[in-house]
């Protein structure tokens, strides 16, 4: 046996860390994780921006959230989040977390209701990376009125 130092892990390498890592927690809590994808495309279909996550343990997480400078201040961004705690919500989940910077988005973050229950200040130095979460409303509300009732619906959400 040998432990080896690597800059370049292969996609093998990463593979069999991660379903033995997912095997061992199916297997201690039950839970099962499911990709989720809400992406904003282009007249031609072309992906431009969006959120990828996925929802498992109760819980959406939010892996990654990226729209262009173009996009931003739009009222994309929230109808992008909302239409994802819609799914987490028909997914059963009961609230949603990510992590971002200081130079990202906690703002936005936090005007969409998220709050922070941890951080890292010099990550990377002079900057601090934060953990936030959200609680949903209860499902049946949430399902019936409101934002993300009007996601779920297709219909426009206001900025």
């Amino acid at each position: 046996m040998q432990i080896e130092v690597t800059a370049t892990p292969s996609a093998v390498d990463r593979e069999t860390v991660l379903s033995g890592l997912l095997s061992f927690i199916r297997a201690e809590a039950g839970v099962v994780s499911t990709p989720l994808g809400v992406l904003v495309r282009d007249d031609t279909g072309q992906t431009i921006g969006g959120l990828i996550g996925r929802t498992g343990a109760s819980w959406l997480y939010v892996e990654l959230f990226w729209l262009s400078e173009t996009l931003r201040g739009t009222g994309l961004g929230t109808r992008v989040m909302m239409a994802a705690e819609a799914e987490a919500v028909r997914r059963r989940c009961i609230g949603a977390h990510l992590d971002t910077y200081d130079y990202q988005a906690p703002g936005f973050c936090q005007k969409l209701g998220f709050e922070v229950f941890g951080s890292i200040e010099d990550h990377p130095p002079g900057h601090t990376r934060f953990w936030m979460r959200k609680r949903f409303a209860k499902a049946d509300t949430m399902l019936t009125a409101g934002p993300v009732a009007n996601a779920i619906a297709g219909e426009p959400i206001a900025d």
